[in-house]
């Protein structure tokens, strides 16, 4: 079809209306073809070495499937309209007095509040150490890696979906990911342990209204030599938060603490 006039450019663009492609987003999110637990709010493939972002309501539960086997999702929340309080990796480990990601683990804001909980897990190759790559490793490791590259990096993508909300790059802090795992040796090194295979999922459940964004790019520490990602399903729907009486709630006293000073600060503001 030819596109060297307005009629034509129109034409060919009018004639790509219903097309589905391997990854995209679906709108609306209920249309998405497979099965779901409850009528999706999100739904969407992100290819590998590309990104996404979403708002998510409070109660929002979002699954993140590794479909191949080579996703790796590097994960940043922010308190909706609060973009100060987000995502803080170290509070994250050290209040939980835990290193390593997994079911009934909490997502701290250094607010010491929760903004999101791990509901299920059937992966086990997670990451909350490492961060994400950057332009000059991808640079280094790739040739290029900046975000319209065949290797873009992590942060440089997650730039990309920050500034789609608002927020700059000084806003970045460090990512967890999830479909990569790293271990501590014995000698306080890193090890990287790779993925569980493809059919990996990971829940998390949105304790506050929370901006998503997901940048599906390889870890830092993959040691192979070509820039390998392959597609990630991110599905979220609407459920309820964690709430006083659920297991999560009183699995640990930290995280019970947490969930406190969570439900003290959106019963104060009339969110809860």
């Amino acid at each position: 079809m030819a596109t060297a006039t307005t009629h034509g450019a129109r034409n060919h663009a009018r004639a790509q209306d219903g097309t589905r492609t391997g990854s995209m987003p679906v709108v609306p999110a209920s249309d998405w073809p497979d099965a779901a637990p409850a009528t999706p709010v999100w739904a969407e493939t992100v290819a590998g070495g590309n990104y996404t972002h979403h708002v998510l309501a409070r109660g929002t539960e979002l699954r993140l499937t590794d479909l191949a086997g080579d996703a790796c999702a590097h994960l940043l929340l922010y308190a909706d309209g609060r973009p100060w309080e987000r995502l803080n990796t170290a509070d994250t480990v050290k209040v939980q007095w835990n290193a390593y990601l997994g079911a009934r683990r909490l997502l701290l804001s250094d607010q010491g509040r929760v903004l999101a909980s791990v509901t299920a897990d059937s992966s086990g190759r997670h990451d909350a150490l490492c961060g994400t790559s950057t332009l000059r490793r991808n640079t280094e490791r790739y040739g290029d890696g900046t975000p319209q590259s065949a290797s873009p990096a992590g942060r440089e993508l997650l730039k990309l979906g920050a500034l789609k909300n608002g927020l700059e790059p000084r806003d970045l802090p460090p990512s967890l990911s999830f479909f990569q795992g790293v271990r501590i040796r014995e000698d306080g090194t890193t090890e990287f342990t790779g993925s569980a295979g493809a059919g990996g999922a990971v829940t998390l459940r949105a304790e506050q209204d929370l901006t998503v964004l997901i940048a599906n790019v390889p870890h830092p520490l993959d040691p192979r030599p070509s820039y390998t990602s392959t597609p990630l399903e991110v599905l979220a729907w609407r459920a309820r938060p964690t709430a006083p009486g659920d297991a999560l709630w009183d699995a640990a006293p930290e995280g019970r603490r947490a969930f406190l000073n969570t439900l003290d600060f959106l019963t104060a503001r009339g969110l809860a």
